[in-house]
């Protein structure tokens, strides 16, 4: 699910002209933004105001996104196509929810050096109304890959039910652990997947007592949710 920061990469087309300086990167953008989101709130800033601190223009914010929300969500649609080609590489010997909860793990799992900002990402966007109102569209996106995947592997279609329940399900599992990790700084973003998405993967069983200790990662292949 999630959004996430990665790698910064100009946009193709957007190359300086000769003797022009480079007026940003979207990683300088983004921390530019993030710092006037914490000091006056996500609403009360404008793209006046991160342009102006920045100094480019509004032109040259809009190279980079098509909005104020779209810079909190990063680079999404990079994430989803990730997300696809790990479910596309995964091997038909591991079961179904298995596949997704290693996927949803994967896909989540950032350096250390990263997830502060990660960290402030998603609280803007599950934590401001306006943005969490914004996200309605990026979720169904996210469940849409989700869905994709289980279809494939049912031999049904991705708007059937089955498939369908499945990818709302893996995104509540997701969400809840995010909030469970908003709530404690010293929580482990993986671990608390991990055990959410293990909740589907087991079917629901009854849960006794909470897990003492992050469950052991069992296996998966390399990606980041949403």
């Amino acid at each position: 699910m999630t959004v996430h920061k990665r790698p910064d990469a100009r946009p193709e087309g957007n190359r300086p002209r000769a003797g022009r300086p480079q007026a940003t990167t979207r990683a300088a953008l983004e921390a530019v933004a993030f710092q006037l989101f914490a000091a006056k709130g996500f609403d009360e800033t404008s793209i006046e105001d991160i342009t102006a601190t920045a100094d480019i223009g509004r032109r040259t914010f809009f190279r980079y996104y098509a909005s104020k929300n779209d810079l909190v969500w990063g680079d999404f649609a990079g994430e989803l196509r990730r997300l696809r080609a790990w479910f596309a590489a995964v091997t038909g010997d591991v079961p179904l929810m298995e596949a997704i909860r290693r996927g949803v793990v994967e896909f989540n799992r950032y350096p250390a050096e990263q997830q502060p900002r990660h960290r402030e990402r998603m609280a803007l966007i599950l934590d401001v109304p306006s943005l969490r109102a914004n996200s309605t569209l990026r979720f169904v996106q996210w469940r849409g890959v989700i869905a994709e995947f289980a279809a494939q592997r049912l031999g049904l279609r991705p708007d059937d039910l089955y498939p369908v329940v499945i990818g709302h399900c893996a995104l509540g599992a997701a969400l809840a652990a995010y909030e469970a990790w908003l709530r404690d700084a010293a929580a482990d973003l993986t671990a608390l997947l991990d055990d959410a998405l293990a909740v589907l993967t087991d079917g629901f069983q009854p849960v006794t007592t909470a897990p003492a200790s992050p469950r052991p990662h069992r296996g998966g292949g390399r990606t980041r949710a949403g």
